[in-house]
């Protein structure tokens, strides 16, 4: 079970296009309850109590999830009926975080190589088991991951239950463990108003066999307040056909503005990934070792051509400070 705790903001407009969230589907559990618990300002969390979603996730579950537009699709609905819009967010001075390689490398047992700090996260949130992608990054707790906001949160709505991180997922299997959450972390205007702006989360994972996270899978470095319209290379692990979700697949490309919705001040890079890709991380330049600096997103139409994602601004990274401070 999870207690949950957010703060109210403003929402903003969409168009009609047709928007679609990088999840999956399956079970259920009940909506956690909110509490008055005190917040960083402009960052919603929640505790995360269960400690038994990595047993939860057999392999089974993790094949069964099936990919869906379900809530990012929900959160555009709720904006559209709003009818409100956000100011654009400020730009901050640039700041970058390094990461860390992991302390011991194991090797993945697959016929193609997966990259550690990378994986599949499952969880469950309004009475349906989700699957999304998500990537360890460099914090001060050594064990943050990176996801999209609509992977932790309803955007408006309940934190996520059973949340766990599967890194270097392939076929099924858990080549570094199963690592449960003990604590979601959002923007604000995502947990309060499913603004598609900041739609980025983090989890801060529980320690497994008395090891972290970064110590055993690697951390990447995180940026923010970059200059836009960088090269990018982008990973996932996509579900919907032409994928199946086993195996991580990756997209490179220069961003540019998204132009049907420019008030979600969010840049595209040509990529083809489906449901299942979403939170899956954005590497400024050519590989996996480069700054983390966004997330997948969202695209328009089942065969979208072009994967976007928030601007990593001081409105996200308020976020990860949070989470990556936090015990």
């Amino acid at each position: 079970m999870t207690s949950t705790r957010t703060l109210a903001t403003s929402l903003i407009s969409l168009t009609t296009a047709a928007l679609f969230a990088l999840c999956s589907a399956g079970q259920a559990t009940a909506a956690p309850a909110p509490t008055s618990d005190k917040d960083a300002a402009g960052v919603s969390s929640a505790a995360v109590t269960d400690s038994t979603g990595a047993d939860y996730w057999t392999a089974e579950r993790m094949r069964a999830a099936i990919p869906g537009d379900v809530l990012a699709k929900k959160a555009m609905d709720r904006q559209k009926a709003r009818k409100a819009e956000l100011p654009a967010q400020a730009k901050g001075a640039e700041s970058k975080i390094d990461g860390s390689a992991p302390q011991l490398q194991q090797k993945a047992n697959a016929s193609e190589n997966p990259v550690s700090h990378i994986g599949k996260v499952f969880f469950t949130l309004g009475g349906t088991n989700y699957v999304c992608s998500a990537n360890s990054v460099a914090s001060t707790n050594r064990n943050t991951v990176s996801t999209a906001g609509h992977c932790v949160n309803e955007g408006p709505g309940a934190f996520a239950t059973k949340f766990t991180f599967v890194p270097a997922y392939l076929n099924g299997s858990a080549p570094y463990g199963k690592w449960t959450a003990k604590a979601l972390y959002a923007p604000t205007q995502w947990s309060s108003s499913g603004s598609m702006q900041y739609d980025t989360g983090f989890a801060v994972m529980s320690q497994l066999n008395g090891r972290n996270l970064a110590d055993v899978v690697g951390a990447s470095g995180v940026s923010f307040n970059a200059a836009r319209g960088l090269a990018y290379k982008a990973f996932g692990y996509p579900a919907a056909s032409p994928f199946n979700g086993e195996s991580l697949k990756s997209c490179s490309g220069t961003a540019t503005n998204d132009t049907y919705n420019p008030q979600f001040n969010t840049q595209g890079i040509p990529c083809n990934m489906t449901g299942g890709s979403s939170g899956g991380p954005w590497f400024i330049g050519t590989g996996s070792g480069g700054y983390q600096n966004s997330i997948n997103s969202y695209g328009y139409g089942s065969k979208s051509t072009t994967m976007y994602g928030p601007y990593w601004g001081s409105v996200i990274q308020q976020a990860y400070n949070t989470a990556s401070s936090a015990p």
